[in-house]
């Protein structure tokens, strides 16, 4: 089956790269596997990692995007769980349930994240070839900048056949990501002061799920004035542009207590960050990082006599400790009742040849979200 797809002809680390549309062959689908026609790709910051070179990516050509949703076009052998027709959204980790981490109700972490970036399907081999025969390795076992991608059953989730793709592609990461920092991983709780630095899709997901929680107060801290604009439709109650602008404000509502939860949700989060976010947070406060650093950033910064004298804690979570296969439906169910803006994030979109204007926009801070559409 014929394809095209936004590749990386090669990654390089500290170097940035364009994505290149070219023509793909795409394989029937294996056991365990389905094929899937999709109709919208989301344009996280997690792929612009790979182009922008701070993401670790051994092979290429590298065929990115990690949210889509679409429809099933074909189901391999042993697949029961979907049918030719369903509607479906991606998710980038694929829970096996049996690994120890899926028995213990964190598929998020399922042991085959280890294999996420190797380029290549669960049994080592390659459904998608470049028109000259070479191999194309998919992010995520996805590869959702393709117009039809063959990926694990595991790796797609069906959906009602009302809700809208590029609502349901969002679904996949974003928001997920976003809601599950701020009601799982930080833990917000009612009455709470929450601070949410950097408002794309991601962040105005956790600004949602703090108010979901009961937040009180809940500060956005963005450089970006639109973002600013944006952000008290969902949820936020103030809006500034930094972190100095930031404290006096949290002083003035706190009397000086500072924010029970800091969540950080900025697209690259860099390791001198750490101690200036820390002094946004009280006593006993935690910090959730969903933000992505630069795989080669090791050099995290603080105080630790004051953290330790603040008893402070700093999580890291991945897909906002969510399960996929579990929490997805239930935010698309809450989007489905009016309880969840999705629609709202989707700033603008683009067609798949207009990839490098649309992280080019991300990069400007023009959008919230940026969606791929892809033609029938």
């Amino acid at each position: 089956m014929k394809s095209h797809g936004a590749v990386l002809l090669k990654t390089q680390q500290n170097v940035r790269n364009d994505w290149h549309v070219e023509e793909l062959e795409i394989s029937p689908p294996k056991r365990g596997e389905v094929m899937v026609k999709l109709k919208a790709a989301g344009l996280c910051h997690s792929d612009n990692h790979a182009a922008a070179g701070d993401q670790a990516v051994d092979f290429a050509p590298f065929l990115g995007g990690h949210e889509g949703a679409g429809i099933v076009e074909e189901v391999g052998e042993g697949v029961t769980e979907l049918a030719v027709g369903d509607h479906v959204t991606c998710t980038f980790m694929p829970s096996c349930g049996k690994c120890v981490p899926c028995v213990r109700g964190i598929g998020q972490l399922c042991d085959r994240g280890a294999g996420l970036l190797q380029g290549v399907m669960l049994d080592g081999t390659h459904r998608i070839h470049t028109a000259a025969g070479e191999p194309v390795g998919p992010m995520t076992y996805l590869g959702t900048f393709s117009e039809r991608i063959v990926a694990p059953v595991d790796s797609v989730i069906k959906i009602d056949k009302d809700i809208p793709f590029p609502a349901a592609a969002l679904a996949g990461c974003a928001v997920p990501t976003g809601w599950g920092t701020a009601v799982r991983i930080a833990g917000v709780e009612i009455d709470d002061v929450v601070v949410v630095l950097g408002v794309g899709g991601v962040g105005m997901s956790a600004v949602q799920g703090a108010k979901h929680a009961g937040a009180r107060e809940i500060i956005v801290i963005d450089p970006a004035e639109f973002k600013q604009r944006e952000a008290p439709k969902f949820g936020a109650t103030h809006a500034v542009g930094s972190i100095e602008e930031a404290i006096p404000l949290l002083t003035d509502l706190t009397h000086g207590r500072m924010a029970d939860k800091v969540i950080v949700t900025i697209g690259v989060v860099e390791g001198t960050m750490i101690q200036p976010m820390l002094g946004l947070l009280a006593k006993g406060g935690t910090m959730a990082i969903a933000g992505v650093s630069s795989m080669w950033d090791i050099d995290a910064r603080f105080n630790i006599f004051g953290f330790v004298m603040m008893q402070q804690t700093i999580r890291g979570g991945l897909y906002g400790g969510l399960q996929p296969s579990v929490d997805i439906p239930r935010l698309l169910a809450r989007y489905q009742r009016g309880e969840l803006m999705i629609d709202e994030m989707i700033t603008r979109t683009y067609s798949l040849d207009r990839i490098n204007e649309a992280y080019a926009d991300m990069e400007a801070a023009r959008n919230i979200r940026g969606v791929i559409l892809y033609d029938d």
